[in-house]
């Protein structure tokens, strides 16, 4: 990579190249590289609109990544989106809950679901969902269980499975949103 960094996202784009963005090196990062496999290479590209860490990526259906939330010192809600044509950035929706070690997931229709994470409040139990039609967010049904460091896997069945994670104590249980 071009930039030192650790809690960053990794999302590989429909041309094959990986997108690395974000992050903390000796700051909070905003910048973004591309890796291109065919060549093995690393080359810049444009900075996301906010610096931030232990962030969440998705890609959607037309291609563009959306970022969600992270923190650089304060809990973000924000999301953007990049476009892999153009290299560049832009605001979408914002989150109704800021948050960060969270997963985002793109379903099968297309919307894109967000759960859990932390933030000011403590550990997060709600969900969220992206209409990238409509760039706005709506609550969903509320997980069982608040999860931090959590993973979430769509099932070729459609079914979202959460799995594992922490709060006080750390988890061995799933749950599954459909």
């Amino acid at each position: 990579m071009i930039s030192t960094r650790t809690e960053f996202i990794a999302a590989t784009l429909a041309n094959g190249k990986v997108l690395v963005a974000g992050g903390y090196g000796s700051a909070f990062l905003a910048n973004a590289e591309l890796y291109n496999p065919s060549t093995g290479t690393w080359a810049a590209t444009g900075s996301m609109i906010y610096s931030r860490a232990d962030h969440a990526a998705s890609i959607l259906a037309n291609g563009s990544v959306l970022v969600t939330g992270g923190h650089n010192g304060a809990y973000l809600p924000q999301a953007d989106l990049y476009n892999p044509s153009t290299g560049t950035w832009r605001s979408t929706g914002n989150m109704n809950a800021a948050r960060y070690y969270h997963t985002s997931s793109t379903l099968g229709s297309g919307l894109v679901l967000v759960t859990g994470g932390l933030n000011s409040g403590g550990d997060v139990n709600s969900a969220e969902l992206y209409n990238p039609s409509t760039g706005t967010w709506v609550y969903t049904p509320n997980m069982n269980f608040a999860r931090q460091y959590h993973t979430a896997s769509i099932l070729p069945d459609g079914k979202l499975l959460v799995t594992g994670g922490s709060n006080s104590a750390t988890y061995n249980s799933t749950e599954f949103y459909q």
